[in-house]
């Protein structure tokens, strides 16, 4: 088993959660939290269960399955079993009101069946508390997301060349490349807060199908299996001599992940001019990850980046056709698209341990989406990568 989670660790997220409360929500009385990637933050486990925080009380766990995998998990102090949220309920002699929840995540469903035992009256939001929080990394958190970097690091760029043959489909490689990674430590599961998101490794596409349209909230796309199983790649699509090979996967290490992307090219050659995007694109990365210091301002960067950019150069920029999005980077942990994002909108400072994938990448016409993207950890003296420094097109 993994290495629990320390108490003092544990101690300090809560501490910092409720003193986020206490600054946004001053009259919040109690949260609660349900989803397992947030219950896992502030006790070191994930169960079936609910979280409760109350304002001037000890916050406890009480889980419904399973109560003893729990206890041999983790080292938060106060669990409890529970067979229905009557239990829960009953150790409240007061309710509060206004109850605040992951409203992003939380069905409707559940709530009202939450409301029959704790009868509150209205639900407030606690997902930017909780993401404000998360979006600091501790140096426990920071060690593992540089093992998981390392892991990146010498999948993509040094044993994946030696995956690619000619006739092979993208789900052979894809198949190929989750077993070495999961060989070197990965954890198994790409993780995603965005809504209804199913992702097992990422985007693995030869040519043009990665600028094949896709629902999914990133510059690159991906043909998929078929209409039900848009990813990770195509089962007919077969490696060709000349191919530009696009991989952009996440690895993950004890829940917190890292994101990379990265190119080759197969048994062949670029035009000079798609070779000349790719490098732009890997100097915006590089320019970009030069600012990740504490104090700047996510959406200026964003602008000030965007702005500097010649015209043609932003047609298919950070996407293809219509299909762009207006970001160029994001944060990263326990799910891979963190707060706060490279984009306009986000205005709070960096702050140092803050995390970031850069993933800047443009789409050519009868080549693919060429670019780059790694991890980044915000510092003093500006990006610390963590997930490797190749530049990408490399030719297998």
């Amino acid at each position: 088993m993994s290495e629990r989670v320390a108490n003092d660790e544990l101690k300090g997220r809560m501490a910092r959660f409720r003193q986020r409360m206490q600054q946004t929500s001053p009259g919040w009385e109690m949260a609660v939290i349900v989803s397992k990637i947030n219950m896992f933050y502030f006790t070191g486990t994930m169960q079936e269960g609910i979280l409760v925080i109350p304002r001037d009380e000890e916050a406890v766990l009480y889980v419904r399955r399973s109560y003893e995998r729990a206890l041999d998990e983790t080292v938060f102090p106060n669990i409890k079993p529970m067979n229905s949220f009557r239990d829960a309920a009953a150790d409240f002699s007061r309710l509060p009101d206004t109850v605040y929840m992951e409203t992003e995540i939380v069905p409707l469903a559940y709530i009202e069946r939450f409301k029959k035992y704790f009868p509150f009256k209205a639900v407030e939001p606690a997902d930017p508390q909780i993401a404000g929080v998360r979006a600091v990394k501790s140096e426990f958190e920071l060690s593992l997301m540089k093992r998981a970097g390392s892991i990146h690091r010498k999948v993509l760029e040094e044993l994946l060349p030696g995956m690619l043959e000619e006739g092979m489909s993208e789900i052979d490689l894809a198949g190929r490349l989750y077993a070495a990674l999961l060989h070197e430590g990965h954890h198994g599961v790409a993780r995603f807060g965005m809504f209804d998101t199913e992702v097992s490794l990422g985007h693995i596409a030869f040519g043009e199908n990665s600028i094949y349209h896709s629902s999914f909230n990133g510059p690159g796309g991906n043909m998929g299996m078929s209409p039900a199983m848009p990813m990770p790649g195509s089962r007919g699509r077969k490696l060709r001599k000349g191919d530009l090979v696009f991989v952009d996967v996440a690895c993950g290490v004890d829940g917190y992940h890292t994101d990379k992307t990265m190119t080759y090219v197969f048994g062949g050659s670029l035009p000079e001019e798609a070779v000349a995007i790719h490098r732009q694109c890997v100097d915006i990365q590089n320019k970009i990850a030069c600012q990740l210091r504490p104090g700047a301002i996510p959406s200026e960067i964003y602008r000030n980046i965007m702005q500097e950019l010649p015209k043609d150069f932003r047609e298919n920029f950070m996407g293809f056709g219509n299909r762009r999005v207006r970001f160029l980077g994001h944060g990263i942990g326990l799910v891979v698209d963190e707060w706060p994002v490279i984009a306009d909108g986000f205005n709070e400072p960096l702050q140092e341990g803050m995390v970031f994938a850069l993933e800047p990448k443009k789409g050519i016409k009868g080549i693919g989406m060429v670019g780059i993207e790694n991890t980044f950890v915000v510092t003093p003296d500006g990006g610390q990568c963590l997930t490797g420094t190749h530049p990408g097109l490399l030719r297998v």
